[in-house]
C-alpha cells in the first residue's frame, strides 16, 4: 500500500486569507533578467551540452531541483527560488536544453529533441549533486520529472507538478483554446500559435515579464520548441507507477490553468498527490510564489 493512502488526496485548496496570499497579491513587476541576491549562474555539463543553470541557499542545505518548461528558463523561478531558500533549501534550476541559455545543447547530429534526451539530462543533473532532491517539474517539465522518478526514484524526496498536463497521451485534447483542433494541426502549428499568444502577450503580462517572455525567444532553438509540443501529443502514461511510488507528491496549479481544474484535481487523485489550486493562470511560480513555497515546503516536510 502506498505510503500517501493515510491522508487525504486530491482535495482542493480551501484557505482562507492568510500572509502568503497577501504577499502574493502585492508583488510587483520588475526585471525578470535581474536574479536574485546571493545567488549565482554557473554551467552544468549534461549529456545534451552545457546547460544554464543557477543556484541559491547554504551549500549543505537540503537540495531542491525547479526544471522549466518549453519555451521557459530558469528566470521563471527568480521569486520562487529565494523563498525556498530562505527556508533553508539550496535551490538549483537549469534551461531545458534547446531553451534559452542552453539553446546549444541538444540531440547530435539533427536528431529531433525526445524524452530521453530531457530524461537523462535531469537524471545526470540530479545525481551530480546531493541527494535526494525536491525536484518541481513546470508544466512539459513536468512528464518529464515523471519519467525521471520512475526511472531513478533513489534521486528523488519528493516532487510537485506545477501547471502539468493531466493526462497522458495527447495532453492538448483538453486545453482550454484549442482543445479538439489539436487533433488536426500538426506539432509546428501548435508551437506557432503558443508562440504567438506569448509574444503578443494574451496572458497579459506586465512590462517586465513580458520583456524576458520576448528576449529569450532571440535564443531558443524553434526546432527545440516544435519538438516539445510533438512530445506532448504522445506523452506516455505512468500514472500507475506515480502512485505505487511512496514518494510524497503535490499536484500545484491555477484556477485559470491551460487544463480544467478538475482534471488536474483527478489526475492528483489518481496519483495520490496532495493538489492546491491558486487564483492566477498556468505561472504560480511568477504569480504566487509565496503562497506555492509554503505548500512546498509543508510538502518537503511531510505537513501535506
Amino acid at each position: 500500500m502506498s505510503t500517501r493512502s493515510r491522508r487525504s488526496v486530491g482535495e482542493p485548496d480551501a484557505r482562507p486569507f492568510d500572509e502568503a496570499a497577501a504577499r502574493d497579491r502585492a508583488l510587483a513587476d520588475r526585471d525578470w533578467t535581474v536574479p536574485p541576491p546571493g545567488s549565482r549562474t554557473f554551467r552544468f555539463p549534461a549529456p545534451s551540452g552545457a546547460l544554464a543553470a543557477t543556484v541559491i541557499g547554504e551549500p549543505g542545505h537540503p537540495r531542491v531541483v525547479l526544471v522549466p518548461g518549453a519555451t521557459g528558463s530558469k528566470e521563471d523561478f527568480v521569486l520562487l527560488a529565494p523563498l525556498l531558500a530562505e527556508a533553508g533549501y539550496l535551490v538549483e534550476s537549469y534551461d531545458l536544453a534547446g531553451q534559452s541559455g542552453s539553446a546549444a545543447a541538444g540531440p547530435p547530429g539533427g536528431e529531433p529533441f525526445g524524452y530521453g534526451l530531457f530524461v537523462t539530462d535531469l537524471i545526470a543533473l540530479l545525481a551530480n549533486g546531493a541527494s535526494p532532491s525536491h525536484v518541481l517539474g513546470y508544466s512539459f517539465a513536468g512528464i518529464v520529472a515523471e519519467i525521471a522518478l520512475t526511472e531513478r526514484p533513489d534521486l528523488f524526496a519528493s516532487l510537485t507538478l506545477l501547471g502539468a498536463p493531466p493526462q497522458a497521451g495527447q495532453v492538448f485534447r483538453r486545453v482550454r483554446w484549442i482543445g479538439a483542433l489539436s487533433w488536426l494541426i500538426p506539432a509546428r502549428g501548435i508551437a506557432s500559435l503558443l508562440i504567438w499568444g506569448l509574444l503578443t502577450n494574451r496572458n497579459h503580462a506586465p512590462p517586465g515579464r513580458l520583456a524576458l517572455v520576448r528576449a529569450r525567444f532571440d535564443a531558443t532553438s524553434r526546432r527545440s520548441v516544435d519538438d516539445i509540443v510533438g512530445l506532448m501529443k504522445r506523452s506516455p502514461d505512468v500514472r500507475r507507477l506515480l502512485f505505487e511510488s511512496p514518494i510524497p507528491m503535490l499536484v500545484a496549479v491555477g484556477e485559470h490553468d491551460l487544463w480544467p481544474t478538475g482534471l488536474h484535481r483527478a489526475f492528483a487523485n489518481r496519483i495520490g498527490a496532495a493538489c492546491r489550486v491558486y487564483a492566477t493562470g498556468h505561472s504560480p511560480c511568477e504569480t504566487t510564489p509565496h503562497q506555492l513555497a509554503r505548500d512546498m515546503v509543508a510538502l518537503f516536510q511531510g505537513r501535506l
